[in-house]
Protein backbone atom coordinates (compact mmCIF):
# COMPACT_ATOMS: atom_id res chain seq x y z
CA UNK A 1 0.00 0.00 0.00
CA UNK A 2 1.29 3.45 -0.95
CA UNK A 3 0.00 6.68 0.65
CA UNK A 4 0.87 10.31 -0.18
CA UNK A 5 0.96 12.75 2.74
CA UNK A 6 0.82 16.25 1.15
CA UNK A 7 3.03 19.02 2.49
CA UNK A 8 0.11 21.40 2.94
CA UNK A 9 -1.67 18.99 5.28
CA UNK A 10 1.07 19.24 7.90
CA UNK A 11 0.54 21.29 11.06
CA UNK A 12 2.10 24.76 10.97
CA UNK A 13 3.61 26.96 13.70
CA UNK A 14 5.06 30.44 13.18
CA UNK A 15 6.53 32.98 15.58
CA UNK A 16 8.96 35.84 15.09
CA UNK A 17 12.08 33.69 14.62
CA UNK A 18 10.62 30.28 13.75
CA UNK A 19 8.59 28.89 10.86
CA UNK A 20 7.90 25.19 11.44
CA UNK A 21 5.93 22.45 9.68
CA UNK A 22 5.01 19.34 11.70
CA UNK A 23 4.31 15.99 10.05
CA UNK A 24 2.72 14.67 13.26
CA UNK A 25 1.01 16.01 16.37
CA UNK A 26 3.38 18.35 18.18
CA UNK A 27 3.01 20.98 20.91
CA UNK A 28 -0.34 22.71 20.61
CA UNK A 29 -1.20 20.70 17.48
CA UNK A 30 -2.97 17.45 18.31
CA UNK A 31 -4.72 14.85 16.21
CA UNK A 32 -5.03 11.35 17.73
CA UNK A 33 -4.80 9.90 14.21
CA UNK A 34 -1.47 11.63 13.58
CA UNK A 35 0.73 10.53 16.47
CA UNK A 36 3.51 9.04 14.35
CA UNK A 37 4.37 6.23 11.99
CA UNK A 38 5.78 3.06 13.56
CA UNK A 39 8.77 4.24 15.69
CA UNK A 40 8.79 7.64 13.99
CA UNK A 41 7.16 10.17 16.32
CA UNK A 42 8.25 13.65 15.10
CA UNK A 43 9.45 15.25 11.86
CA UNK A 44 9.62 19.02 12.20
CA UNK A 45 10.82 21.03 9.21
CA UNK A 46 12.17 24.10 11.03
CA UNK A 47 13.30 27.41 9.52
CA UNK A 48 15.06 29.51 12.15
CA UNK A 49 15.99 33.15 11.63
CA UNK A 50 19.44 34.47 12.45
CA UNK A 51 19.98 34.66 16.20
CA UNK A 52 16.88 32.56 16.94
CA UNK A 53 16.67 29.22 18.67
CA UNK A 54 15.29 26.97 21.37
CA UNK A 55 16.42 27.77 24.91
CA UNK A 56 17.39 25.07 27.40
CA UNK A 57 14.64 22.48 27.82
CA UNK A 58 14.35 18.80 28.67
CA UNK A 59 13.37 15.49 27.06
CA UNK A 60 12.87 11.91 28.24
CA UNK A 61 13.12 8.54 26.46
CA UNK A 62 13.44 9.62 22.85
CA UNK A 63 16.08 9.30 20.13
CA UNK A 64 16.38 12.79 18.62
CA UNK A 65 18.10 13.33 15.26
CA UNK A 66 19.04 16.69 13.78
CA UNK A 67 19.68 16.86 10.02
CA UNK A 68 20.65 20.31 8.77
CA UNK A 69 19.65 21.40 5.26
CA UNK A 70 20.94 25.01 5.24
CA UNK A 71 23.09 27.01 7.64
CA UNK A 72 24.37 25.70 10.97
CA UNK A 73 22.84 24.99 14.37
CA UNK A 74 24.73 25.35 17.65
CA UNK A 75 23.95 22.57 20.12
CA UNK A 76 24.66 22.36 23.85
CA UNK A 77 23.42 19.70 26.28
CA UNK A 78 23.69 18.48 29.86
CA UNK A 79 26.00 15.57 28.93
CA UNK A 80 28.69 18.09 27.93
CA UNK A 81 27.98 17.74 24.22
CA UNK A 82 28.44 21.01 22.36
CA UNK A 83 29.19 22.09 18.81
CA UNK A 84 27.89 23.24 15.45
CA UNK A 85 25.97 20.93 13.09
CA UNK A 86 26.15 21.74 9.38
CA UNK A 87 24.64 20.26 6.20
CA UNK A 88 25.78 16.66 5.77
CA UNK A 89 26.27 16.17 9.53
CA UNK A 90 23.84 14.11 11.59
CA UNK A 91 23.47 14.53 15.32
CA UNK A 92 21.87 11.91 17.56
CA UNK A 93 20.83 12.82 21.06
CA UNK A 94 19.62 10.02 23.31
CA UNK A 95 17.28 11.61 25.84
CA UNK A 96 17.04 8.40 27.87
CA UNK A 97 16.31 8.99 31.53
CA UNK A 98 16.67 12.75 31.08
CA UNK A 99 18.62 15.32 29.10
CA UNK A 100 18.51 19.12 28.85
CA UNK A 101 19.70 20.96 25.78
CA UNK A 102 19.50 24.10 23.67
CA UNK A 103 19.64 24.62 19.89
CA UNK A 104 20.36 28.02 18.33
CA UNK A 105 21.09 29.30 14.86
CA UNK A 106 24.89 29.56 14.81
CA UNK A 107 24.62 32.74 12.74
CA UNK A 108 23.20 36.07 13.89
CA UNK A 109 22.12 36.94 10.34
CA UNK A 110 21.87 33.88 8.07
CA UNK A 111 18.78 31.60 8.05
CA UNK A 112 18.90 28.00 9.26
CA UNK A 113 16.79 25.11 8.03
CA UNK A 114 16.79 21.68 9.64
CA UNK A 115 14.75 18.54 10.12
CA UNK A 116 14.27 17.58 13.75
CA UNK A 117 13.35 13.91 13.99
CA UNK A 118 12.24 11.91 17.03
CA UNK A 119 12.17 8.11 17.14
CA UNK A 120 10.77 6.10 20.01
CA UNK A 121 13.45 3.84 21.54
CA UNK A 122 12.93 0.14 22.11
CA UNK A 123 14.23 0.50 25.68
CA UNK A 124 13.43 3.28 28.16
CA UNK A 125 15.64 4.67 30.90
CA UNK A 126 18.85 4.61 28.87
CA UNK A 127 21.79 6.83 29.89
CA UNK A 128 21.57 10.16 28.05
CA UNK A 129 24.06 10.55 25.22
CA UNK A 130 25.21 12.59 22.24
CA UNK A 131 26.94 11.70 18.97
CA UNK A 132 27.62 13.47 15.69
CA UNK A 133 28.96 12.19 12.35
CA UNK A 134 29.66 13.83 8.99
CA UNK A 135 28.36 12.21 5.80
CA UNK A 136 30.00 13.82 2.74
CA UNK A 137 27.49 14.56 0.00
CA UNK A 138 29.27 12.36 -2.56
CA UNK A 139 28.22 9.34 -0.51
CA UNK A 140 24.55 9.96 -1.19
CA UNK A 141 24.54 11.31 -4.74
CA UNK A 142 22.28 9.04 -6.83
CA UNK A 143 22.13 6.51 -3.99
CA UNK A 144 20.70 5.90 -0.55
CA UNK A 145 23.32 6.38 2.15
CA UNK A 146 22.72 4.82 5.56
CA UNK A 147 23.11 7.57 8.17
CA UNK A 148 21.56 5.94 11.27
CA UNK A 149 20.75 2.34 12.13
CA UNK A 150 19.88 -0.01 14.97
CA UNK A 151 23.35 -1.62 14.83
CA UNK A 152 25.46 1.35 13.70
CA UNK A 153 26.65 -0.52 10.61
CA UNK A 154 28.53 0.95 7.64
CA UNK A 155 29.65 3.99 9.61
CA UNK A 156 26.12 5.12 10.49
CA UNK A 157 25.13 6.50 13.87
CA UNK A 158 23.68 3.84 16.15
CA UNK A 159 20.05 4.09 17.27
CA UNK A 160 18.11 2.60 20.17
CA UNK A 161 15.07 2.49 17.89
CA UNK A 162 13.65 -0.14 15.54
CA UNK A 163 14.64 1.34 12.23
CA UNK A 164 17.24 2.53 9.74
CA UNK A 165 17.54 6.04 8.31
CA UNK A 166 18.91 6.86 4.85
CA UNK A 167 19.55 10.08 2.92
CA UNK A 168 19.89 10.65 -0.82
CA UNK A 169 20.46 13.41 -3.39
CA UNK A 170 18.80 12.57 -6.70
CA UNK A 171 19.24 14.39 -10.00
CA UNK A 172 16.91 14.20 -13.00
CA UNK A 173 16.61 10.60 -14.16
CA UNK A 174 18.42 9.07 -11.19
CA UNK A 175 16.83 5.73 -10.32
CA UNK A 176 17.44 4.18 -6.90
CA UNK A 177 15.96 0.90 -5.66
CA UNK A 178 15.84 -0.37 -2.08
CA UNK A 179 14.64 -3.83 -1.07
CA UNK A 180 11.98 -3.71 1.65
CA UNK A 181 12.22 -6.69 3.94
CA UNK A 182 9.01 -8.48 4.94
CA UNK A 183 7.19 -6.72 7.77
CA UNK A 184 9.02 -3.41 7.25
CA UNK A 185 7.39 -0.05 6.60
CA UNK A 186 8.82 2.95 4.71
CA UNK A 187 8.42 6.68 5.24
CA UNK A 188 9.99 8.90 2.53
CA UNK A 189 10.33 12.57 3.50
CA UNK A 190 11.01 14.94 0.59
CA UNK A 191 13.29 17.60 2.03
CA UNK A 192 13.89 19.45 -1.23
CA UNK A 193 12.96 19.23 -4.90
CA UNK A 194 10.67 16.57 -6.34
CA UNK A 195 10.74 12.93 -7.45
CA UNK A 196 8.54 9.87 -7.83
CA UNK A 197 8.23 7.24 -5.11
CA UNK A 198 6.99 3.91 -6.49
CA UNK A 199 5.32 5.91 -9.27
CA UNK A 200 3.82 8.54 -6.94
CA UNK A 201 5.05 12.06 -7.67
CA UNK A 202 6.06 13.92 -4.49
CA UNK A 203 7.37 17.44 -4.00
CA UNK A 204 9.17 19.33 -1.23
CA UNK A 205 7.50 18.78 2.13
CA UNK A 206 5.45 15.79 0.95
CA UNK A 207 5.90 12.34 2.41
CA UNK A 208 5.08 8.93 0.97
CA UNK A 209 4.54 5.80 3.05
CA UNK A 210 4.82 2.22 1.86
CA UNK A 211 3.57 -0.89 3.64
CA UNK A 212 3.40 -4.45 2.30
CA UNK A 213 5.57 -3.57 -0.71
CA UNK A 214 8.71 -5.49 -1.65
CA UNK A 215 10.71 -2.61 -3.08
CA UNK A 216 11.13 1.14 -2.79
CA UNK A 217 11.94 2.85 -6.10
CA UNK A 218 12.95 6.51 -6.22
CA UNK A 219 13.24 8.35 -9.54
CA UNK A 220 14.53 11.92 -9.53
CA UNK A 221 13.01 14.59 -11.74
CA UNK A 222 15.16 17.47 -10.51
CA UNK A 223 17.51 18.28 -7.64
CA UNK A 224 15.81 16.24 -4.91
CA UNK A 225 16.90 15.53 -1.35
CA UNK A 226 15.11 12.84 0.63
CA UNK A 227 15.31 11.18 4.02
CA UNK A 228 14.03 7.59 4.10
CA UNK A 229 12.97 5.69 7.21
CA UNK A 230 12.91 1.87 7.00
CA UNK A 231 11.01 0.83 10.12
CA UNK A 232 9.81 -2.34 11.82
Amino acid sequence: MRVLHPANERFHSAIEWLDSWHSFSFGEHYDPKRMGFRALRVINDDRIAGGGGFGTHGHLDMEILTWVLDGAVHHRDSTGGEGDIRPGELQRMTAGRGIRHSEFNASATEPLRLLQIWLQPTVTGLPPGYAQTAFPVDGRRSRLQLIASRDGRDGSLSLSAAGDVYAAHLGAGDNVAHVVRPGRHIWVQVARGSLTVNGQRAKEGDAVTLSDEAQLTLVGDGNAEVVVFDLE
